[in-house]
């Protein structure tokens, strides 16, 4: 058996689960791209890959995760084609994937479904969509992502296993070719795997009501942006877009505009923007 996830996090829960249940026995995988942000179009191709690359590097150019493109610490293509040929090697074999309801592991699934399809029958899907929880003090919760589940709640989760079905391997990948044929750069889960896209700059003027006419470095703004914020992505994706905020000119900002904690921010003052203005 064969585990995909589609968090670091999601790694270290699932498998204290698999030490409480002999039968979760298997390897845990992950697929570390965030599909949920960035370029789809032709993402099968060399060229379209090659294009996803080029953004992932403009966007972390000179932040705290600068030269993760090319250090090969995230290929899902190769990640990929390892679990193809384990599959072909042993057909008993089974894949599980594991999804919580959010974009990341929808868009996620979708990337990966069109690798699955010939293997229809032994790859299972756990989707916790909208089912209740126990948490550590005993609460029900509905979780959005599967790190925050106790690793005991995954023996009850595992009940939930289901074949992916012929009619969602025909149905969900015209889905994702609809999402990269409209190219645009943020996706958005509405409920179930039903994903709405948006342009890049679909998180500027919420992460911008964080900016206040104190100073406070990147990585405070950010930070609670992650924390208040109804819709949320990455902190690299939200660095991006607070420089290129920046870029325009209608913010002071101290420091050099590298790494999230190198450089601080805050709204210019009414008299000077008055001035300005004039």
């Amino acid at each position: 058996m064969i585990h995909i996830v589609f968090n670091e996090a999601d790694i270290a829960v699932l498998k204290k689960a698999i030490e409480l249940d002999e039968g979760l026995q298997g390897e845990v995988v992950q697929i570390k791209d965030d599909y949920a942000v960035g370029p789809l179009q032709d993402i099968y191709l060399g060229e379209g890959i090659e294009a996803r690359k080029q953004w992932w590097r403009e966007v972390l150019a000179g932040g705290d995760y600068d030269g993760h493109v090319d250090s090969g610490e995230v290929d899902d293509y190769k990640t990929v084609a390892e679990l193809v040929g384990a599959m072909r090697r042993d057909p008993d074999e089974l894949i599980w994937i594991w999804a919580a309801q959010n974009k990341h592991d929808v868009s996620g699934y979708y990337w990966l479904l069109r690798y699955m399809s010939e293997f229809q029958g032994r790859v299972y899907i756990l989707y916790l969509n909208n089912l209740p929880f126990i948490n550590e003090k005993g609460l029900i919760f509905y979780p959005e992502w599967l790190h925050v589940i106790p690793p005991k709640e995954f023996l009850k989760a595992k009940k939930l296993a289901r074949t992916i079905t012929l009619s969602e391997f025909e149905v969900d990948p015209d889905e994702w070719t609809k999402l990269q044929n409209e190219n645009k750069g943020v996706r958005v889960l509405e409920g179930g795997k039903k994903l709405a896209q948006h342009d890049y700059d679909f998180y500027d003027e919420d992460l911008k009501k964080f900016i206040t006419a104190d100073w406070q470095k990147a990585s405070r703004i950010i930070h609670q942006f992650l924390g208040k914020n109804k819709h949320t992505t990455g902190d690299a994706y939200l660095l991006w877009r607070l420089k290129q905020i920046l870029a325009a000119g209608d913010y002071d900002v101290q420091g050099e505009m590298k790494a999230m904690k190198e450089f601080e921010v805050k709204a210019k003052s009414a008299i000077q923007q008055s001035m300005e203005e004039q």
